[in-house]
């Protein structure tokens, strides 16, 4: 998956946001709401640019277009998790985990939530 710019990310996730489609006065209002005044121009030229990098696609809905991500949040997410740990960690996730428990980024609480979904994960496989 191709990388995207963090203006780029924003209108995806206002995209993702609305149930994963939308059209462009829907765009600019939900980035007017989080104070992000761009212009049309900047707009259109990014969700040109999401459409050519093929994460979205258009359809015309009269003189409208509505914007339709291809992917998900989730797997956007999913790839740049996996490109990240890749990069800086070279595969290793013990050592980003590591990172996360140092730093206090990973709170207590935290720590048990992915516990517990790791021993559900392993209730579910060895239950297959």
């Amino acid at each position: 998956m191709q990388q995207i710019s963090d203006y780029e990310l924003e209108l995806m996730k206002v995209i993702w946001n609305n149930d994963g489609s939308a059209l462009y006065a829907e765009i600019v209002s939900a980035l007017s709401v989080k104070g992000m005044n761009w212009t049309k121009n900047t707009i259109i030229t990014l969700l040109s640019r999401l459409i050519d990098k093929g994460l979205l696609k258009t359809n015309k809905i009269g003189h409208r277009n509505r914007y339709t991500a291809i992917i998900s949040a989730d797997e956007y997410q999913t790839s740049q998790t996996e490109h990240f740990l890749h990069k800086v960690y070279e595969g290793n996730a013990k050592g980003l985990v590591s990172t996360l428990i140092q730093k206090d980024l990973l709170s207590a609480a935290d720590y048990e939530d992915l516990m517990e979904h790791w021993q559900n994960l392993q209730r579910k496989s060895n239950a297959e």
